[in-house]
């Protein structure tokens, strides 16, 4: 048997976590994971296929690892996850280099399609039959927790229902027996991450379950339980009142808006409007909550005005947190048929212009932060900037700002009082009190 594999994971943190039950099912298998691609004898690229740009990285990744097979001493090249979910029978004739297909339900059958003499394709959908085991590839002391899969939503220019199915709640027990697997190997921080998170238990228990799981959750010895993808329309007060009291939950919720004018939203086939913006952001200052959100640019029909309608929202809104993309037109999708199109050099505008305007609003954040003190958890090491990297409850992991700061001696994964003395754009710059 073929022993050392190399897994290259793209994409979003759901498919990271996917990646770590596969590392861990492919380990109880007898093989070796290696982070080596130049020595490994099986590559799998698990991909992302979201959008434009995730479809390209996700076959130029799969291109690099191919040359590994003329090179190197990689024998077999697989590849899994969302791509080959959507579009697998254009990949089987394009990308002959490849020697397996799997979808994101097919990760049981790795080891057989490894094993297998000939080529093969695995995409039939069903629900995923994984090892409750993980390998965790974060570092040590933050994890992603799924707590669901699939989405209901159906967002005009999403594809993420056709691939990951309806949406499919895990049980609550599940959930926390993951956690307590996570804790007792060092973890402190758990993400939770769905689709749509705020959605949690409507479908297994009939009602709406989120609370009471970061309750049982809270039980456990962790620093901080953190919220992503939280829609508008479900963030209720009983919500923002149980993070802002429950001193086990980061004073932090990702809720992505995707734009602000009516008309847009209406198209997109969002569920909330933008008086219900409005509170969401209205309430989560009163509770003293950060706030996360991303928007969309550049979707059909968009106008000069409604764009101007939503920078406006941004500007009086100082969102702390904002991720900003342009539309991507994406097959088979609602808002594929729609018209006009708004061309791409004006997309390309608008994300620089509210990219503009949301980075007014974080310079005068950073201002109003100079002589405040911050707990912060320490994370890495900056070597050009000769200072300690880490973040306060109100930033996630990869996708928000940082703090750089200064310090005698530090330990991974462990809260530091940081003053802050000044400030670059998004992040913040202190020294250890």
């Amino acid at each position: 048997m073929m022993k050392n594999v190399a897994v290259v994971s793209l994409g979003c943190d759901k498919n990271r976590i996917d990646t770590e039950h596969m590392l861990s099912y492919l380990n109880e298998c007898g093989y070796n994971i290696t982070n080596d691609y130049d020595g490994a004898e099986i590559i799998i690229v698990n991909t992302c296929a979201f959008i434009g740009s995730a479809r390209e990285e996700a076959v130029e990744t799969i291109l690099e690892m191919a040359e590994k097979k003329k090179i190197g001493s990689c024998k077999k090249l697989l590849v899994t996850g969302c791509l080959p979910q959507k579009y697998s029978a254009e990949l089987v004739e394009e990308l002959t280099e490849v020697d397996a297909f799997l979808g994101v339900n097919d990760y049981d059958k790795l080891v057989s399609a490894i094993e297998s003499a000939s080529k093969c394709v695995h995409i039939d959908g069903r629900d995923r039959v994984l090892v409750q085991n993980r390998i965790v590839t974060t570092p040590r002391h933050y994890a992603y927790l799924s707590v669901a899969d699939g989405c209901d939503n159906f967002c005009t220019f999403c594809t993420i229902p056709s691939i990951r199915g309806k949406y499919r709640s895990r049980r609550m027990e599940d959930i926390v027996d993951e956690a307590k697997r996570l804790v007792a190997v060092g973890v402190r921080e758990i993400i939770l991450v769905a689709q749509d998170v705020t959605r949690y238990g409507i479908d297994l228990y009939g009602c709406y379950a989120l609370t009471e799981l970061l309750k049982k959750l809270s039980e456990l010895d962790v620093l901080w339980l953190r919220l992503l993808y939280c829609y508008p329309e479900l963030v209720t007060d009983e919500l923002l009142n149980e993070i802002a009291k429950n001193d086990k939950i980061a004073k932090y919720i990702d809720v992505p808006m995707q734009h602000y004018d009516d008309g847009i939203l209406k198209l997109m086939n969002r569920r909330s409007d933008s008086s219900q913006l409005e509170r969401v952001v209205k309430k989560a200052k009163e509770f003293g909550i950060a706030l996360r959100t991303t928007f969309m640019v550049g979707f059909p029909t968009e106008t000069e005005e409604q764009f101007e309608r939503l920078c406006e929202f941004v500007e009086r809104s100082d969102i702390d947190n904002v991720g900003i993309f342009a539309y991507s037109t994406e097959e088979d999708t609602p808002s594929a048929r729609l018209r006009p199109r708004v061309n791409r050099r004006t997309k390309e505008q608008r994300v620089r212009a509210l990219g503009e305007i949301h980075l007014k609003n974080a310079r005068r954040r950073g201002e109003k932060a100079v002589g405040k003190v911050f707990e912060v958890l320490y994370e890495d090491i900056d070597y050009e900037r000769g200072m300690f990297v880490g973040r306060t409850q109100s930033n996630a992991p990869d996708i928000d700002s940082v703090v750089y700061f200064k310090a005698d001696f530090v330990d991974v994964g462990e809260l530091y009082k940081v003053r802050i003395t000044d400030f670059e754009d998004y992040d913040l710059i202190g020294e250890k009190v």
